[in-house]
């Protein structure tokens, strides 16, 4: 058992509480194949497993790991990996990655950094759609993958293709779910497929098919406590908020508060969920090192929750004031200490499942009951 458990007294739109996260799949095995591009036997969850994707398949928990072997130049080279449970706790993983680098028409994208942070959601055709992070070794770019097994993964490369924001640094893509017959189907909200992403600053972005996106625009700085600069980014003319470039075409859903426990970023979770009372978006915060909140490691990273109006799924209607899981001395050495990190969000017999990186090294989860009304 680590962490610390949220506080009572949550608002009705909320998740939770949520119990301390436990840690899982510590004991991964011998999970070895031979990498395409390395030409060789890799270990490639032999350093760190962390940040998973979770979705319910067969009666199962599946979840859709990143591990790191020793090899790769930045930190590890990542690939994603499945591993699955009949009870969340114990899991069993793949020897093979799933989704990998190889010698296909992304290689330059996704190599030597590798594959990074997946999200995982149901599809309404019954097949699941996983958003991912292609790492090249110097800028991450927000990818798509489709699947009718979860083992097998048909790549469609960038979600912002065909936009201005391809070869901009993308990440993090949270598709807008509703709970189906026990399970978290993207959900359409005015007829369009919306999905929240971005790192520092959460944006939107929108689809007709869950594969190719539109991110949101808007012809107005979003922020009073933004202030320009025209001499940002090479001259593209970006809007600035501490240390976070925001292009002035892109809509601001959400920011960093001073103060608080998300003061230097924030940054999208699991899928968000469709409910009664709205979207609700479970997301990232780091603490900045200088103005954050007291008492909070430095670049520490807590989770916290928003609700967005479903009738503009771009207007923030409620946030919790204070992360609802917070990291634990036992968390803070790895490879990046203080870390709690939510990614993986099933419904499971009867209660939130939430798989979370700890330290950007492990794995845990934490469960919550699913409240009524």
């Amino acid at each position: 058992m680590t962490g610390t458990a949220m506080p009572e007294g949550l608002p009705d739109w909320a998740l939770g509480p949520f119990t301390p996260p436990r840690r899982v799949l510590e004991e991964r095995g011998d999970v070895t194949f031979s990498c395409p591009l390395s030409h060789g036997p890799i270990a490639w969850a032999a350093k760190d497993a962390f940040n998973p994707g979770a979705v319910v398949h067969d009666g199962r928990i599946c979840l859709l790991v990143r591990g790191e072997d020793h090899v790769g130049r930045y930190a590890g080279t990542s690939r994603i990996g499945l591993a699955t449970s009949t009870d969340g706790y114990h899991f069993e993983l793949d020897p093979e990655p799933v989704l990998a680098p190889g010698n296909d028409r992304w290689q330059a994208w996704e190599w030597p950094g590798g594959l990074e942070d997946p999200r995982v959601v149901v599809s309404p055709d019954g097949g699941y759609v996983c958003t991912y992070t292609a790492f090249d070794g110097k800028v991450g770019c927000l990818f798509v993958a489709t699947s009718d097994d979860l083992r097998c993964w048909t790549k469609h490369g960038p979600a912002f293709a065909q936009t201005p924001y391809v070869r901009r640094p993308t990440k993090a893509g949270s598709i807008v779910t509703e709970l189906r017959d026990g399970r978290l189907v993207a959900a359409r909200v005015d007829g369009r497929y919306w999905m929240y992403w971005g790192e520092g600053i959460v944006y939107a972005a929108t689809s007709d098919d869950l594969i190719r996106w539109t991110p949101v625009e808007t012809d107005s700085c979003p922020d009073r406590y933004l202030t320009w600069d025209p001499d940002a980014r090479e001259g593209d003319g970006w809007w600035q908020l501490d240390r976070v470039a925001v292009p002035r075409a892109l809509q601001h859903i959400a920011g960093p508060r001073r103060g608080r426990f998300d003061s230097m970023l924030t940054e999208p979770g699991p899928p968000a969920l469709l409910t009664e009372h709205g979207i609700v978006l479970i997301y990232n915060g780091a603490n900045h090192y200088d103005g954050g909140a007291p008492g909070t490691p430095p670049g520490a990273y807590q989770p916290g929750q928003l609700l967005l109006d479903s009738a503009d799924p771009t207007a923030v209607v409620g946030r919790l004031f204070e992360p609802f899981l917070r990291i634990d001395p036992a968390e803070a050495q790895g490879q990046v200490g203080n870390v709690c990190f939510a990614e993986g969000l099933v419904a499971f017999e009867g209660k939130w499942w939430l798989y979370v990186g700890l330290a950007d090294s492990r794995l845990g989860v934490s469960t919550a009951p699913i409240r009524q009304g």
